[in-house]
């Protein structure tokens, strides 16, 4: 691209103004305000900051680009936590030399100020982040799982200890050896309890597989469960459940409200009459599983199990996790975004560790419906549609 060319893309950089990527500084900010831009670029999906351009992109210039360049280096190395490394280059628009810093979407995101504030970048400039905005940095980036996340408003005295016992006698029925492992050890390597300034308590997997009332702590971590008869959303329920109490209940819970509206066909083959559901038993634990496992918990919604006549969905709130695709997942991707919660129900046998779940639902599906479950995200749900046979 010739000089001209590229001052021309400038120049209309500057027209189309301020947004998500872009933001004009007329002066170099002081210290604290550059850090705090460079933080909520690099937190956000990077972008580029313009010295010496007008809030209405009028370019006016700044001199001594060199020296600028050299406080933008310090700032992001001493004022950014971690250190942020930032591309800086000087353009000539209209006669004036503009100095751009290129801040890229940061690799150990979340970032922040020496000053401990964590920003973001929004249409209308930056603002600090907001907890659950936090929460989903963290997770994208690996760095901390949310059902890790301690829950500082509880204490020994909220775990259930008949769930306890019931917790380590299936682990042990899965052929686990945990015999005489002393319980606040077995629930610490579990990732159920941990201990924030001497208190322990529990974790949010802790609270879903262990607390007397899951639903005190986390009010939305339950199966909105509705039949429809028809096959619409509009059409009123015949019948709806809020299934409640620890993970593992509520899978089994709406095992029995799938009982009641999904047919089962007794079919001989042999001496005894055969039970054949007309939707695989193991399809649907799957599906279940899968969302009670993998969903978003920083999004305050339930899942929804919705009966049709001509289909079951299951509509897990928050989308995929990290960068998988809804076309990777029918190959056998497997990423965890809650790996307690996932270890446990895999202690308790109610999934397998080799990412051959969704594989599986598709090949059960055809053989016994003679159709694909679909999967789709819509209104940031991941949606499961299993076909009902035709009837």
């Amino acid at each position: 691209m010739s000089s001209g060319e590229m001052e021309s893309s400038w120049q209309h950089r500057l027209q189309q103004g301020e947004d998500l990527h872009t933001e004009f500084k007329e002066r170099l900010p002081q210290t604290d305000d550059l850090a705090a831009e460079i933080v909520a670029f690099a937190n956000t999906d990077g972008g580029e900051l313009l010295v010496g351009v007008k809030d209405d992109g009028t370019p006016v210039g700044v001199e001594e680009t060199d020296r600028l360049a050299r406080t933008v280096d310090n700032v992001c190395f001493h004022n950014c936590e971690p250190p942020i490394s930032v591309i800086q280059e000087t353009v000539g628009i209209g006669g004036k030399q503009i100095l751009v810093i290129h801040v890229p979407k940061g690799a150990q995101r979340p970032y922040r100020t020496q000053q401990g504030q964590y920003y973001v970048r929004t249409s209308s400039g930056k603002r600090q982040a907001s907890r659950e905005e936090l929460l989903r940095i963290f997770q994208a980036s690996a760095s901390l799982y949310y059902d890790e996340t301690p829950f500082t408003q509880t204490s020994l005295a909220d775990l259930d200890e008949t769930a306890v016992e019931e917790l380590v006698e299936r682990v042990l029925s899965q052929g686990i050896y945990v015999t005489g492992v002393p319980r606040e050890r077995l629930l610490r390597n579990w990732k159920l309890l941990t201990t924030v300034e001497e208190k322990q308590c529990l974790t949010l997997a802790g609270v879903l597989f262990t607390a007397q009332s899951p639903q005190q702590f986390v009010p939305y971590a339950y199966i909105s469960a509705l039949r429809i008869p028809g096959d619409d959303i509009a059409i009123a329920p015949s019948d709806q459940k809020q299934i409640g109490g620890r993970l593992h209940e509520q899978v089994e819970t709406a095992f029995k409200l799938l009982e009641l509206h999904l047919s089962v066909a007794h079919v001989i083959e042999g001496i005894e009459p055969e039970r054949k559901p007309e939707i695989p038993v193991e399809v649907l634990r799957e599906a279940l599983v899968n969302a009670l496992a993998h969903r978003d918990y920083t999004v305050a919604s339930p899942v929804r199990l919705i009966v049709y006549n001509n289909r079951v969905e299951i509509r897990t709130p928050g989308l995929l996790p990290n960068t998988v695709s809804v076309e990777e997942l029918r190959y056998g991707i497997h990423v965890l975004r809650n790996p307690a919660i996932y270890s446990m129900f895999l202690r308790l046998g109610l999934v397998t560790d080799a990412g051959s779940g969704i594989p599986r639902m598709i090949r059960l599906m055809v053989q016994h419906v003679g159709e694909e479950p679909e999967f789709a995200i819509e209104s940031r749900e991941f949606v499961v549609r299993l076909p009902r046979p035709a009837r």
